[in-house]
């Protein structure tokens, strides 16, 4: 299956892109596409914890299960006032 992953913030630092395609195993969650993430960038690892996600901008869990052609967002917390 296909996914978009979207990054905002220091994920998009990181990374060096706002979007990036990826090819996930049927079945696969939210955490899935996460730690493929953060094993091809492993300073993404250290944000596990604390980032929301989303999925066809709708917030979900980490074992939400990904759909081919879904678009999974990954949003770092955010401070400021």
């Amino acid at each position: 299956m296909r996914v978009t992953v979207r990054l905002f913030a220091r994920l998009r630092d990181i990374t060096g892109a706002t979007e990036l395609p990826r090819e996930i195993a049927a079945g696969a969650t939210i955490r899935d596409v996460w730690r493929q993430l953060a094993a091809e960038f492993p300073e993404l690892a250290r944000y596990e914890r604390s980032i929301s996600s989303a999925v066809n901008a709708d917030y979900a869990r980490m074992d939400h299960v990904i759909g081919d052609g879904d678009e999974v967002a990954f949003l770092p917390p955010v401070s400021g006032g």
